[in-house]
Order: structure tokens, then C-alpha cells, then sequence
């Protein structure tokens, strides 16, 4: 057998492997592993000083080439071993991709060429050699020398199967990571997509910044927290649900323009949408309202997926989403009016409100007033009919305890929700700076958390003590980053955006 196309490729088996296989292959590859040590190697190295990456090669093959003689150096992980006798031929994957690596044993040395026999597939190798084309046309490097950086003690998942127990994915992303290559580009993509909603805010003027992870009130939108306790302190603390309250008394201290980036936790459910903790950027800036805020808005999601993807043009599950500014705007009553028949302008009845909310069979809880029955009318029937971007405006005052009233309604707030794909992907507003009102609508939320309903606002004082030295006109933005990376990587859980997402205990 002459070529790399005839030579038996020694994979690992084409079933899944069972339990008692894979701690007969881990004993036989840390026989190896002391084998290599007792050859002199090291099964464990040290530092690699590499010159190339597998792109690398590829991209510059004929400038590498034309230096005859030129060694480089590369190193990665070995996904594949094929030949027998004095020669064979290996698969490198680094980050970048993957390069054939041809070894042969009058090139190494009888003695080093005995090192191939003790390898297997995962183990981390640094190579040096030189660039070649193989009869076949192949990239190769023709090693010189080789060294064993990371003996590998657990075999891979057989790679015709991958890594298909979705659960065991999330469980091990590293094992996911390594035999799954479209799972690390999402990944790259989601990096990509963080830094292009920094370079947007930072080039028109905004000041990223941080504020406290713990809070001794929970705070800046309606969900259950996480409770923690400060012993030094001797009081309870909650992980922070939002930042909206703490980057609000900034821009009441003069800072026009902030944001932050970073994580919230919420204690609540987890489905294919819900993480109890994900990223989001909030968005704070002077003198502006709700409508510069979806223009914001359109401008990040339209630009980070031109940046990223080279199109606003995106297919998400099999639907094509049109991200191009501007997006589709109307009212929540104008919603459930056009998707439900029932038009909730000018009610101010609650049982006419109830009534037209049994008509369409949408059940509603006795402390309701019309806003949340039109909130739980759009929820029922709506949001899963938002395909392409839509801007949602005009929420009730009674949904919206922190966005300003209206002018034209005071029961309606200067409010926006974006979705697509029927998924909310943002919530932005003209900020309440009115203390007395705001002290109101915190009370408010007070009797209905006494009531039962722990997601309501606490009372925050602090927060009302700052608004009394007074907030300018302010509007505000808060984007889901795990969302945003979802629809740009054509990713159908959430789960699937995360390096590690919560999962139960193995029982």
C-alpha cells in the first residue's frame, strides 16, 4: 500500500464505547503513557515554541515551499493515525484546523519512530518539519521531529458518532469542543459578536463600566433572584438580577453614556430560552428616549451580523430573517388588536377587559388590572407570530414600574420590547426620573410582592435618594447577548451559546 488513501486508518471503534471499553483503553493507554516515560520522554511537556498554525500552512503554502529545507514548528492534537512500518501518517488539529503530518522512520530515527507506537488519538503532540505536497495533493508536513506534549488518557468519542447525547455535550463542552468542530466556530462567532456591541458603543461615545454583582436589593426588572449571605457583613445579599439601578445613579452622577457587559442571574425556570445565568449589555444615555434607543438597537444587531456574517440577511431555523433597519413598530393594544380581533383601546373596565380576554381563552389571575390582562393577552397570542424583527411599544404603566408614562396616556409607558423569531431579544424605555412617581410605583410593587408575587421590585431607597438630586431625561436599553448569538449562529438552545450551562446533578 503506497499512498494515505490505501493505508489502514486506525480509528477508534465505530459504536460508542461502553463503560468497562473505555477503562480497558484508558489502562492501555496509560501502559503507553509509562512506557513513553520509561523510554526517557516525558508523557506530560513542557512549553512548545510553535511558528505556524495548520491555516497558516495552507494559506502560505507556496511561499513555505519555495524555502527548501525551511522547518517550522506546529502543535495541536492528534484526531487520526493511518500506517503501518516505517511509515504513517497523522492528523493534527489545532485551533485553527487540520493539517497531515508525515512520518517517516529514516527522518526520525529508529529510536524516535518507536515513540508512534505508544500514540493515540488525542494525544498533543509538537512537531518540526518541512512543507510538502503529497502525490495526492495534499498539504503535509514532513516531520523531522516529534514529541509527545500531553498523553491523552481517555479515548474520544468515536468521531463518525461524534459526541450525540446532547446532555453529555453540555456536560463535557471541552470533549465537545475537540470532535465537534462547528460547536468551537459558534463559539468564535459568539466572542466576534461581544466585541462587535463593544466597538459600536465605544465609537459613538459610550463608557463601558462595572457595578456590583451583589446587591443588597434586588432590583432593575421583575424575576426571582439568587440569595447569598455576607458573613462579614452579617447581612443577605442577592446576585444581581440587572444593573439598570446602579448604571442610573451613574448618569444621575454625570456620566451621559454607559454601558455594561455582563452577567445577571435569575432564579427561574431553564428551557431551550432560559439560563438561570446569561449575559446582557445594558444601555444608559442622557437626554435621549425610547425611540433613539430602538434605533440603537437596530444599529447593534444590523451591524454585529454584517460584521460577523457578512450579511443582515439570516436564516434562522429554517427561516430567513431580515435584520435591515428599520424594523416593524406597533403598539401592544395594536398587536393583540390585529392578531386576536380584540381591540383593548380605550377599556378601562376590568371586567370588559376580562370578558375580552375569555373571549380569546387567555386565563387571567384576580389581581390583575387591564394592563396585565393586555400584556397576557399579547403574550398568549402574539409574541409566537413575531417573526421578523418587530419593535413592540406602548406596554402599561402597570407592567412597566421603571419606564416613564406617556404623554398622550398616562397608563401607557414610553416603552419598547424587540423580537424576532417570536423570542423577546431586547427591552428599552424612557426612563421614570420622577421620584415621587417612581417611590409610588415601587410601592406598588411592595404590596403586590406582599401579596405573593416574588418577582416584584423591592422598595429601593437609595435608588429613590438619587433620583431626588435628579436624573436628566434618560433613556435605556438592555439586549440579551445569549439570544443575539443564538439568531447569528443559527443556534436552537440557548444551551447550545454557552460554554457551560447549568445542568441537574447525575443522579
Amino acid at each position: 500500500m503506497s499512498d494515505e488513501k490505501n493505508v489502514v486508518q486506525e480509528e477508534i471503534e465505530k459504536e460508542p464505547l461502553t463503560e468497562s471499553e473505555i477503562h480497558e483503553q484508558m489502562q492501555v493507554r496509560i501502559d503507553k503513557m509509562n512506557q513513553i516515560a520509561a523510554a526517557g520522554w516525558k508523557p506530560f511537556g513542557r512549553k512548545f515554541e510553535w511558528t505556524h498554525r495548520a491555516t497558516d500552512v495552507a494559506d502560505n503554502f507556496e511561499v513555505l515551499a519555495a524555502e527548501e529545507g525551511k522547518e517550522i514548528q506546529l502543535c495541536g492534537r492528534v484526531m487520526a493515525i493511518r500506517g503501518h512500518g516505517k511509515t504513517c501518517f497523522l492528523d493534527m488539529m489545532d485551533k485553527t484546523g487540520r493539517i497531515q503530518l508525515y512520518v517517516r522512520k529514516d527522518a526520525l530515527g529508529e529510536e524516535n519512530y518507536a515513540i508512534i507506537k505508544m500514540m493515540d488519538i488525542g494525544d498533543i503532540v509538537g512537531v518540526t518539519g518541512t512543507v510538502f505536497k503529497t502525490h495526492m495533493g495534499e498539504i503535509s508536513i514532513k516531520v523531522t521531529a516529534l514529541e509527545v506534549l500531553s498523553k491523552s488518557l481517555r479515548p474520544l468519542p468515536e468521531k463518525w458518532h461524534g459526541l450525540k447525547d446532547v446532555e453529555l455535550r453540555y456536560r463535557q463542552r471541552y470533549v465537545d469542543l475537540i470532535v465537534n468542530p462547528e460547536v468551537r466556530d459558534a463559539f468564535i462567532k459568539r466572542s466576534q459578536i461581544i466585541r462587535s456591541v463593544r466597538e459600536i458603543l465605544d465609537n459613538r461615545d459610550f463608557l463601558e463600566v462595572e457595578t456590583p454583582i451583589m446587591h443588597s436589593i434586588a432590583g432593575g426588572a421583575a424575576a426571582r433572584p439568587f440569595v447569598t449571605y455576607h458573613n462579614a457583613l452579617d447581612m443577605q445579599l442577592y446576585m444581581r438580577i440587572a444593573p439598570e439601578l446602579y448604571l442610573k445613579r451613574l448618569v444621575v452622577g454625570g456620566m451621559d453614556k454607559v454601558y455594561e457587559l455582563g452577567r445577571v442571574f435569575r432564579n427561574e425556570g431553564i428551557d431551550i430560552k432560559h439560563n438561570p445565568e446569561f449575559t446582557i449589555v445594558e444601555i444608559y444615555q442622557a437626554f435621549a428616549d425610547y425611540k433613539d434607543m430602538m434605533e440603537l438597537t437596530e444599529t447593534i444587531v444590523a451591524e454585529t451580523a454584517q460584521k460577523v456574517l457578512g450579511t443582515m440577511k439570516i436564516t434562522y431555523e429554517g427561516q430567513e430573517i431580515d435584520l435591515t433597519p428599520p424594523w416593524n413598530r406597533m403598539t401592544m393594544i395594536e398587536a393583540v388588536a390585529k392578531f386576536t380581533g380584540q381591540d383593548f383601546t380605550n377599556i378601562t373596565d376590568i371586567n370588559e377587559a376580562r370578558k375580552m380576554a375569555k373571549a380569546i381563552n387567555v386565563p387571567v389571575e384576580d389581581s390583575y388590572g387591564v394592563g396585565k390582562i393586555v400584556n397576557a393577552c399579547f403574550e398568549e397570542h402574539v409574541e409566537e407570530k413575531l417573526i421578523q424583527p418587530t419593535f413592540i411599544t406602548g406596554h402599561p404603566k402597570e407592567i412597566s414600574p421603571l419606564a416613564k408614562s406617556s404623554v398622550a396616556d398616562p397608563e401607557i409607558t414610553d416603552r419598547f420590547e424587540g423580537f424576532i423569531y417570536s423570542r423577546e431579544i431586547c427591552n428599552g424605555f424612557t426612563e421614570l426620573n420622577d421620584p415621587i412617581d417612581q417611590k409610588e410605583r415601587f410601592q406598588k410593587q411592595v404590596e403586590e410582592r406582599d401579596a405573593g408575587d416574588d418577582e416584584a421590585h423591592m422598595m429601593d431607597e437609595d435608588f429613590i435618594n438619587a433620583l431626588e438630586y435628579g436624573l436628566p431625561p434618560t433613556a435605556g436599553l438592555g439586549i440579551g447577548i445569549d439570544r443575539l448569538v443564538m439568531f447569528l449562529t443559527d443556534s436552537s438552545s440557548i444551551r447550545d451559546v454557552l460554554f457551560f450551562p447549568h445542568m441537574r446533578h447525575k443522579s
